[in-house]
């Protein structure tokens, strides 16, 4: 038995006084996270140190009580979490949060109590009746997983948050899972591309559906419309609500497919075999950057590794410098030539084999696989 991480995502449909707290809501996170971040820059206290500050600032600003006290905590954590990560990698500078992003947010802790032999929890999700229960929103209507009938596991915490004009709750629950004796019987390598997305070692083609292509003349009309529209006018709110979803709608179309790909190859294998990829490097060719990021093979491996991981099953990364592409998968020669991408298929100089460039790749990640987990046995 293992007890493992797991996020769902609902769509909420809250009254318009919901609506209102919840919009307070992203404000005082907004307040915080800003606050302790402007406090910081002349010397950084850890976030309990800042926590202890919270009571003399809600007896000052009185507006703070009305919204969830366990948010002014979290957005102190979140502000502590991001400066971890900054100076871990050591590059960039903390932003404030300002009400014209895209998306806002604020997060919540599950705080359970027991009474007189009840448990009392902060938040409760019903799917029979379709509504969750959120501290001082009380019960709102939700969408989604409509297949479940429950889930079982504990709610650690709940982020709501707004897209465009969108109210969304996404639960972290903690879930016990058997994990099955890992005897494999299946292994797949996977290549990644541009001109196709997937293509597996046994020939299977995902294509690149290229979601940019079919969002991008509106987003262009859009934004053409947004420049000339008087700011603070209505029509530019509309507009601006109106791109808003746009982007929406291309980030769903995006998901929905990497989610239906990574589904299908953890099911179907035992083993799944992929290269780690530095995107940061690919994205400096300018003439490849948006049909890189329009790919998003970081997302794709994302899913995989987790998917891996609540089925039981295994997924290597080999080195991102293998040139899995110019090694023939028949005798092993290697025919530098092949570096040119232009080159889709090539004959081996020492076997004369014909090989098709993301095929033959993907059968040579395989082959990396296999030898990556023959040495995990030789060392257990």
């Amino acid at each position: 038995m293992e007890k493992i991480l797991r996020g769902y995502i609902f769509r909420m449909y809250p009254n318009k006084n919901q609506q209102i707290l919840i919009e307070k809501s992203f404000g005082t996170s907004r307040y915080i996270y800003n606050y302790f971040l402007e406090k910081s820059k002349e010397y950084y206290m850890n976030a309990y140190e800042y926590i202890k500050e919270l009571p003399s600032l809600t007896k000052e600003n009185n507006w703070l009580k009305e919204v969830d006290g366990c948010l002014l905590r979290t957005s102190i954590f979140d502000l502590d979490n991001a400066y971890q990560k900054q100076r871990k990698e050591r590059k960039g500078i903390l932003k404030f949060k300002n009400k014209y992003q895209s998306r806002q947010s604020y997060r919540t802790n599950n705080i359970i109590n027991h009474y007189k032999e009840k448990t009392y929890e902060s938040i409760k999700l019903d799917l029979e009746k379709r509504t969750i229960t959120l501290p001082k929103l009380k019960e709102i209507k939700i969408k989604g997983y409509r297949n479940l009938k429950r889930i079982n596991g504990r709610i650690i915490s709940a982020t709501i948050y707004k897209e465009a004009d969108k109210y969304y709750v996404s639960l972290c629950l903690e879930e016990e899972v058997i994990t099955p004796l890992f005897i494999p019987a299946s292994i797949v390598g996977i290549d990644v591309g541009i001109k196709e997305l997937v293509v597996t070692s046994e020939g299977k083609i995902y294509k690149n559906q290229k979601q940019i292509k079919k969002y991008e003349e509106k987003i262009k009309g859009l934004n053409r419309w947004l420049s000339r529209a008087k700011v603070g006018s209505k029509n530019r709110y509309k507009i601006k609500k109106k791109l808003a979803r746009t982007y929406q709608k291309l980030k769903n179309a995006r998901k929905y497919y990497l989610h239906r790909i990574s589904k299908e190859i953890v099911e179907e294998h035992d083993m799944i075999v992929t290269e780690k990829l530095t995107i940061t490097n690919m994205v400096k060719n300018k003439q490849l950057s948006k049909a890189i990021y329009d790919a998003s093979w970081n997302e794709l491996i994302r899913q995989l590794e987790y998917k891996s991981k609540w089925l039981g099953k295994k997924l290597y990364k080999i080195e991102t410098y293998y040139p899995s592409s110019q090694i023939c998968n028949h005798c092993g020669y290697q025919e530098k030539k092949v570096k040119d991408l232009s080159i889709r298929k090539w004959s081996c100089h020492n076997c004369k084999n014909e090989n098709e460039r993301d095929l033959n790749a993907s059968i040579n990640i395989m082959y990396e696989g296999v030898k990556r987990y023959i040495e995990e046995l030789q060392v257990s």
